[in-house]
């Protein structure tokens, strides 16, 4: 094997990762896989296992450690304490309860290989742990990380990264206590309280004194108008507190970088600082999936191809469905369980970190950390498709009413897989999605009168909505059932206020078959979905950085002593022409 050469090895490093895994993912995508599955491959090609050029894998490793922490940082920015607080009901419990039941379902395939207990509960645990960026990841590809399942999703991983600090404090004390040492056992206890006191202590801070200090910090820097410094001091921040929360207190990266962006999240300038480190946090992304393929050992697939494939299935068939179960017993909704469990059906970095402490320790053996990487491998090329199967799975409950309402313990309403609280209706509108933006309409409707039903798929602001007798179905818009139940043939107008353009399109197909003569209005985020609405005859197509612009430059026109009237319609886009000939109309 020809190594690299030892003067350059960061460039290197970084170049072959960056120039193969853009050639893998390019081919990845154009055969219809999702480019993280060329990423993988590229580390696997770079990897020391495989012939050829080999990469500085510990180099590689602490780059994408750097990936990690501003994606973590990232999701801090959007992700309020008050969110934080929402979820803690089922993300505490649940995630407990799904990392037991995780480690015992390893433990347990551990024991019909022979290894010893202590072996066992470890290699349960590192398949217990899902990933930071495959989840976070997969949630922004799909826009639900600020839905309710992503809001606990996330929350689920926060609670599952500080159980893990105490796994790794606790490592090498039960390595002591697999060789049979007495002070192992004594120390146990003291070694526990004290990780737990460092947690508590450095949650403490960084909820109570950060929000006073960081955001007075980048309200000076950005005083001085130098984009330079501002992008630096936001680096500095996400970067310092990750490194010295670890140094400090004992916590994961990724947990300090989450930490100071809830932080930041209370300045006004949150939103810059998302847009300074985005770029950055995309390129190093990318790296820990390279890293990723460079740990595995091609070979333990055909040593061990049974063994691989029952790791794999404890990772994305009895986690899932444990996550699955867990999530129904606290009265949630079958898609909030659904996406959970998609969401942690893979491992990733604390795994890693585990697997090696483990084998360090002489805890696990070197075969349980090559099939946990191969574990890890497989679970994050797949993940995607177990995203994939969701609206299949969701179409196949919403066919069997009956189980759905059992799953849901909710009673079937007129035997159909849904709830609803609207009295039938014509000529009213039709709100799908009562978040932020739905929720603004329905106020002023009831203050003048106008009649209305809200489709929410989100169970606990259904429960909402009937508590304000607010006329409502309970279920996915995309279903032609929940469309009719809404009286969708004899509405008037259709407000789609989804932050998902596939989901967008779906319910705007259905509507028209139903109700040809349906006026719509829909939110998008994307030009060609603009574009594409706006061909399909929809009445209003409303793109949120389009409307800012429109309102900024009337207001800039307008300062300027152009007419009001005419000042809007310029801002609208409207030509000369065409305000000549509204004129001549008027």
């Amino acid at each position: 094997m020809r190594r690299m050469p030892h003067d350059t090895t960061l460039i290197t490093t970084i170049a072959a990762a960056f120039v193969l895994a853009f050639s893998f993912g390019f081919v990845a995508v154009r055969l219809g896989l999702q480019p993280l599955v060329g990423y993988l491959l590229a580390g696997v090609v770079i990897g020391p296992y495989t012939p050829g050029f080999v990469a500085d894998i510990e180099l590689a490793s602490q780059l994408a450690e750097i990936g990690v922490i501003l994606l973590m940082f990232g999701v801090g920015l959007h992700f309020s304490v008050k969110d934080l607080m929402a979820v803690r009901g089922i993300a505490i419990p649940g995630a407990i309860a799904q990392i037991v039941t995780a480690t015992l379902i390893g433990a347990g395939l551990a024991h019909l290989w022979g290894w010893g207990l202590w072996a066992g509960l470890v290699f349960g645990l590192s398949l217990s742990v899902a990933s930071t960026v495959v989840l976070l990841q997969a949630l922004e590809d799909r826009h639900a990380l600020r839905t309710s399942e992503g809001r606990i999703a996330v929350g689920w991983l926060v609670v599952e990264d500080l159980a893990m600090v105490l796994a790794l404090v606790l490592l090498p004390v039960l390595g002591g206590v697999a060789e049979g040492k007495a002070a192992a056992v004594e120390g146990a206890w003291p070694a526990l309280a004290l990780a737990l006191g460092k947690v508590a202590l450095f949650v403490a801070l960084a909820l109570v004194v950060g929000p006073r200090a960081v955001p007075w910090l980048l309200l000076r820097v950005s005083r001085t108008d130098s984009r330079e410094l501002f992008t630096l001091s936001v680096l500095a921040l996400a970067l310092g507190i990750a490194y010295g929360s670890t140094a400090m207190f004992g916590v994961s990266f990724a947990l300090g970088a989450f930490f100071a962006g809830v932080i930041l999240s209370e300045s006004d300038l949150s939103h810059k600082a998302g847009e300074d480190s985005l770029p950055l946090k995309d390129a190093f992304a990318v790296l820990f999936f390279v890293s990723v393929g460079m740990l595995v050992d091609p070979a333990i697939i055909v040593r061990e191809p049974l063994a691989v494939l029952s790791v794999v299935a404890v990772i994305m068939l009895g986690k899932s469905l444990a996550a699955f179960l867990i999530v129904l017993v606290f009265r949630y909704r079958v898609r909030v369980a659904l996406v959970v469990s998609a969401s942690l059906a893979q491992i990733g970095e604390f795994s890693f970190i585990l697997a090696g402490l483990g084998v360090t320790q002489g805890v696990l053996p070197n075969e349980a950390r090559d099939l946990i990487l191969a574990g890890a491998l497989f679970s994050i090329a797949l993940n995607p498709l177990a995203f994939a199967t969701l609206p299949a799975i969701e179409r196949a409950l919403q066919a069997r009413p009956r189980l759905l309402g059992w799953l849901e313990r909710r009673p079937v309403h007129a035997d159909q897989g849904f709830a609803v609280s609207a009295p039938r209706a014509s000529d009213h509108a039709v709100v799908v999605g009562h978040g932020r933006v739905g929720g603004a309409l329905t106020p002023l409707l009831e203050q003048e009168a106008l009649p209305f039903v809200v489709i929410e798929r989100d169970g606990r602001l259904f429960d909402q909505l009937q508590e304000r007798r607010i006329p409502s179905v309970l279920g996915d818009a995309t279903s032609r059932e929940v469309l009719e139940a809404a009286h969708i043939g004899d509405a008037q107008v259709l407000v789609i206020a989804l932050p998902d353009g596939f989901q967008a399109r779906r319910v705007l197909e259905i509507a028209r078959e139903l109700n040809p003569k349906l006026d719509v209005v829909v939110r998008t985020h994307s030009q060609s979905e603009f574009d594409f609405l706006r061909g399909q005859g929809v009445g209003l197509v409303i793109m949120g950085e389009r409307e800012l612009a429109r309102g900024m430059t009337e207001y800039v026109l307008r300062s300027f002593g152009v007419p009001p009237a005419r000042a809007h319609m310029l801002a609208q886009g409207e030509t000369d022409t065409e305000l000549e000939a509204k004129a001549e109309r008027l």
